[in-house]
């Protein structure tokens, strides 16, 4: 890379991490009236959107160790968003579910975060906010 190729990914990672910790921040503001966490939330989006999952599916649709989705859903159970039954088809495996409070408080989370991403996003416009989603999900894939 040249200087100044250098100079403009410098800046273009700066920035992005900014806006990262940005969202990162509104989103935490959002979701401390019910005192979950980032990952507790995405947690129970999963289920909610899946349905009643074995651990280890949790785990990987959460990218984490299943000793990680074991803790969150440990915190999230002691809050009554969801609960845990054997499965059936193989004693040693756990399922879990959202409850139907967890139902409710999933969604009201949901509309939080998105509320806190329109906040963030909401000053482009529109042509702006789906050129960034594009550039976005190229980088993601």
């Amino acid at each position: 890379m040249t200087g100044d190729a250098e100079g403009v990914a410098d800046g273009l990672a700066d920035a992005f991490w900014a806006v990262t910790r940005r969202l990162r921040h509104r989103t935490r503001e959002a979701l401390a009236p019910w005192e979950v966490t980032p990952g507790q939330s995405r947690a129970l989006q999963v289920l909610i959107r899946h349905g009643e999952l074995r651990l280890s599916a949790l785990a990987e649709h959460l990218r984490i160790a299943p000793r990680s989705a074991t803790e969150v859903v440990d915190d999230l159970e002691a809050r009554g968003l969801v609960r845990r039954r054997p499965d059936p088809a193989d004693r040693r495996a756990t399922l879990v579910a959202p409850t139907e409070h967890g139902t409710r408080t999933g969604a009201a989370i949901d509309a939080a975060r998105r509320g806190a991403a329109e906040d963030l996003f909401g000053s482009l416009a529109p042509a702006d906010r789906e050129q960034l989603a594009r550039i976005l999900r190229t980088l993601r894939d």
